[in-house]
């Protein structure tokens, strides 16, 4: 979803100034030299609290199920199922429950591409992929692998996911990329799935094998995460996964929706459960080591964990900047200790969330199988707020719940469709709309007339329907559908064209009539 499959960019911001905002007596200055500060002792407190946190979370939100692993010191000091697999069935989630982990797809693919690399500096290397530029050939010619794992390539904010929803695949969606407007090269941040996509078939390319194979022989069979796979076949297969789950009108949950996030894998396409995540962790915690044998070469790693872009730059004189990345969100709290974090969200049913402070070798993974309500951030951030501070300092899933709630709102049409304005015109004939229109970007949209003279619009390859509501004038609306589903959007005729409003968020929605 354009707005909530990640707290990665203003999210994530938010989020992480609240958790390490200064306090009101700090002194001015540079921070001492970091050091560990969390005892034994605090992160015991904090792993004793995770069972009624996570419990007291699912009750308020109604999420079925969570599995959280926490790592310290480079054991498992934690690892849970909570609830259930699927509502309506008895299966209950464990620790090798296969989650869809969704964005958290993105450290992990870093990893990967880090145990591919000899070197830091090949992060610094443009690798072509074949069918993919961008719209400025030199900055096509140019982009490396960390621009587009760091999300400062300059295209737009998920681009190409709205190409995904309507049914294209990868090849399709990768090609048409050159026809988004660019923001300054290496200057600005978006956050963009296809991109990293991109970047990582690259690699797999360039290596003469597919994204899946290098995942699993670079990471996944070394690390032994026997139950993680970058393919929605494999999850689909596993006998012991959670059902994605949406929340339904009256508060219940349901397994309404599949979501099958192949065409954006190495961003959005990874399944794993609890138990192969804490090994992810703790060979992150370790710079890339796990029970004493090498896995991913530590300075190609460590590469990963140093910011990259300014995501979202501090307000206020006490504001904190927070960084991305490669596929890590990136922040510093007022001790200078590194905090890497990310979180994903399929709004069709999954939330997960990583946090890590490398210093103190403690890391938490929080794996969910209902739409984002903030529960896997919030279990994250009062864990870690408890082994700081002996307890949490707020309610940190009313404040991560805000958050969503907040981003969901920011992206429904400023219009109430459902409600036409007083004195609406009339629609014209439905022979003035109906007919067949192009688009260079998103392809064929026709629109059909049913004997009573309602209409139908169709889009994409399949193509997927969507009945039109007049609104005003040549002014019609529909429901919209799948990931990056917005509610009702505007779709207005004129002069032989057609704008659709939900897919001209840069400037690429009009189709013309043939």
């Amino acid at each position: 979803m354009r707005t909530l499959r990640v707290i990665c960019s203003a999210a994530a911001s938010l989020l992480l100034a609240a958790a390490t905002a200064p306090s009101a007596g700090a002194a001015p200055g540079p921070p001492p030299a970091p050091k560990p500060l969390i005892t034994d002792a605090q992160v015991d407190k904090a792993v004793a609290r995770l069972d009624g946190a996570v419990r007291a979370m699912m009750t308020r939100t109604g999420v079925p199920g969570v599995s959280v692993a926490v790592v310290h010191d480079d054991e498992i000091v934690h690892l849970r199922g909570y609830g259930l697999r699927r509502t309506g069935q008895s299966a209950a989630v464990d620790p090798d429950t296969v989650f869809q982990i969704a964005s958290l797809s993105k450290p992990i693919s870093s990893t990967v591409v880090a145990g591919a690399l000899a070197s830091p500096d090949e992060w610094d290397r443009h690798v072509p992929l074949p069918g993919f530029t961008l719209e400025d050939p030199w900055v096509g010619d140019h982009v490396t692998t960390a621009d587009l794992f760091s999300h400062r390539s300059g295209l737009p904010d998920h681009a190409g996911d709205l190409l995904e929803d309507l049914g294209y695949d990868q090849a399709y969606i990768l090609d048409h990329l050159r026809l988004e407007p660019l923001s300054p090269f290496r200057a600005s941040y978006a956050y963009t799935n296809f991109g990293l996509t991109a970047a990582a078939e690259a690699i797999a390319k360039a290596k003469g094998t597919t994204w899946q194979k290098l995942s699993e022989d670079v990471l996944f069979k070394p690390a032994g995460m026997n139950a993680t796979s970058t393919g929605f076949a494999a999850y689909e297969r596993a006998a012991d996964r959670a059902a994605t789950h949406v929340k339904n009108p009256d508060g219940t949950w349901s397994p309404r929706f599949v979501r099958d996030a192949d065409a954006q894998a190495p961003a959005g396409g990874v399944s794993s459960t609890a138990r192969d995540m804490s090994r992810w962790l703790r060979l992150q915690l370790a710079d890339g080591s796990l029970d004493g044998k090498r896995i991913v070469p530590a300075d190609t790693l460590a590469r990963t964990h140093l910011p990259a872009i300014v995501s979202q730059p501090g307000s206020g004189a006490g504001g904190r900047t927070s960084f991305y990345g490669l596929g890590w969100n990136v922040s510093y709290d007022d001790a200078g200790r590194l905090r890497l974090s990310h979180s994903g969200a399929f709004d069709l049913g999954a939330n997960t969330n990583v946090t890590m402070l490398p210093l103190e070798r403690l890391g938490i993974v929080v794996l969910t199988n209902g739409a984002p309500v903030g529960l896997a951030d919030a279990v994250a951030l009062d864990f870690f707020d408890t082994a700081e501070h002996g307890k949490p300092s707020t309610d940190w899933l009313e404040l991560t719940a805000s958050v969503y709630a907040q981003m969901a709102d920011a992206a429904r049409s400023p219009t109430d469709y459902a409600h036409p304005p007083a004195g609406a015109k009339p629609a014209r004939d439905p022979s003035a709309y109906t007919g067949t229109y192009r688009n260079a970007y998103y392809g064929d949209l026709t629109v059909t007339a049913a004997p009573d003279g309602a209409l139908t619009l169709a889009l994409g390859p399949k193509p997927l329907r969507f009945p039109l509501t007049h609104h005003d004038g040549d002014t019609f609306s529909f429901e919209t559908a799948g990931e990056n589903a917005v509610g009702r959007t505007g779709v207005f005729f004129k002069d032989g064209t057609v704008r659709v409003e939900y897919l001209d968020g840069t400037h690429l929605g009009t189709f013309t009539r043939r």
